[in-house]
């Protein structure tokens, strides 16, 4: 549907189109497609172990031994095909059936468990025989399950039950209108999406005015929506329109993704996008996935209790000193942006005769007058940075991520950095990639900002469990050296 500006500023207000919305949302389908995969590898554990045995002329063993391999082969064959984005809802309604993938994916699962039940010696509870017939029998399953939920699947779409709420369409008109339900099927798995079209004015100041505006709402309804990805249909040769359009959506979390033009698709007379095989440009990478995102929570919580825990008495006497050395409050509170560009109160310890919140901020310098005594010791040491672990609890910070900055600065860094904004496609954190790498402390030169802001997207673009623990353990050290602490 195409949405004009009347609709638009009235979905940002309910936060959604109801009327509009399919009745079953796409996110719920990855886990339904992985939930039938295990069941069918569950059950062709068991039913291929009582079947080996009664063949043979055995007792009827005991099906334990049975649904452990079961459940142990679903756990591994899912990991290992959702990272392949097998369950994703785009892939899942093209018709084509990955007869390969899904081959190939569960014999080297089964070579695995092989391998892992000669190592544990297990043969004399689990027969081989029972083993070769559910390594056999389960790809066949496999590929019939999907053949069978990519046409129910196709299906409910056509029929408006099941689409994407969670994907947006920006374009020229003339390229939105020449979109046919197959290609949009091909591009997001749904037959339609939310349409936003750009301005057709004549004249280019007008048009980037019109385009500024109706991009700033489609911004806050990507953000209400709570949208995950956005299409782009532009004509490949205006490349200036291109470039204004994702200058404007980078700061949004969302992957964004670049449509072949008219002319391109006319160039394989629509074959391609029948047979659901197409190239759309990925001009913006998604954030952390949801699994990522709840990996790292989960982490963030854990290190965030034990370090609570175990440097309560240090910030307890902190406080008594910060108010025996000088008037003030004891946390100083300043605003800053988190994710999504959605602006929190960032707490830390007062190390200042001031406490700036406003439009201007001027950053601490080596031997700055502000700073007071007790404040130089709990800078140089990291202390001052301790109640952002409630930030971190509060879910408004991760323990690992970007530096936040002040407002003002956010602002002024925005304006002479082009990729500045990619920073908040995660939570900021407490210490980060740049801060372990020697950009800890003051920016006082665009160099020195332009550098810190590589190694955040870096981190970003690079992000794992590992990389997390590693800068842990490098922060440790760059806080014993107190290298640009002051």
């Amino acid at each position: 549907m195409t949405i004009d500006s009347e609709m638009l500023d009235d979905a940002n207000q309910s936060g959604h189109l109801g009327q509009e919305r399919s009745k079953v949302s796409s996110n719920t389908i990855p886990y339904l497609l992985a939930s039938i995969d295990a069941f069918v590898i569950l059950m062709t554990s068991i039913a291929g172990g009582i079947g080996y045995q009664s063949l043979v002329g055995n007792p009827l063993p005991s099906i334990f031994p049975y649904c452990a391999v079961g459940l142990l082969a679903s756990f591994v064959y899912i990991l290992r095909m959702s990272g392949r984005g097998h369950y994703d809802f785009p892939e899942s309604v093209k018709p084509h059936v990955e007869i390969g993938a899904i081959l190939t994916c569960w014999f080297t699962t089964g070579l695995l468990l092989a391998f892992f039940a000669f190592l544990l010696k297990i043969g004399v509870v689990y027969s081989r025989g029972a083993f070769g017939v559910f390594y056999f029998l389960v790809p066949l399953g496999l590929v019939g399950v999907r053949k069978l939920s990519k046409s129910l699947l196709t299906d409910a779409v056509a029929r408006g039950t099941i689409g994407r709420r969670d994907v947006v369409l920006i374009g020229d008109i003339d390229e939105l209108g020449a979109l046919e339900p197959r290609d949009m099927l091909a591009f997001c798995g749904a037959a339609n999406a939310f349409h936003f079209s750009l301005s057709q004015d004549a004249d280019p100041s007008m048009r980037a005015s019109s385009d500024l505006r109706l991009l700033k709402s489609v911004s806050n309804f990507v953000r209400h929506n709570n949208c995950r990805e956005v299409l782009l249909a532009l004509p490949w040769n205006d490349s200036d329109r291109m470039e204004f359009v994702r200058d404007q959506i980078k700061m949004l979390p969302v992957a964004a993704r670049l449509l072949p033009d008219m002319r391109v698709r006319s160039l394989t007379n629509y074959a391609s996008s029948a047979r659901q095989r197409v190239l759309a440009i990925e001009i913006q990478r998604a954030p952390l996935s949801s699994a990522e995102r709840a990996v790292k929570r989960a982490m963030d919580i854990i290190i965030a209790l034990s370090a609570l825990l175990f440097f309560a008495p240090i910030m307890i006497l902190t406080a008594l000193a910060i108010k025996l050395d000088s008037p003030g409050p004891v946390i100083f509170r300043q605003h800053r942006n988190g994710f999504n560009g959605k602006q929190f109160i960032m707490f830390k310890f007062r190390t200042m005769k001031v406490q700036e919140n406003g439009s201007i901020i001027v950053q601490a310098t080596l031997g700055d007058p502000r700073v007071t005594v007790i404040g130089r010791l709990l800078r140089s040491a990291s202390i001052d940075e301790l109640p952002q672990l409630l930030n971190v609890l509060r879910g408004d910070m991760s323990v690992i991520g970007p530096r936040p900055h002040a407002l003002a600065h956010d602002s002024h860094f925005e304006k002479i950095l082009g990729d500045y904004a990619f920073r908040h496609h995660v939570k900021p954190g407490i210490t980060g990639w740049a801060q372990c790498n020697g950009m800890r402390g003051a920016t006082p030169s665009v160099k020195e900002i332009s550098e810190r802001v590589r190694l955040d997207l870096w981190y970003i673009n690079n992000w794992s469990l590992w990389l997390d623990i590693q800068i842990l353990i490098k922060t440790f050290f760059e806080v014993i050296r107190k290298r640009n602490a002051y």
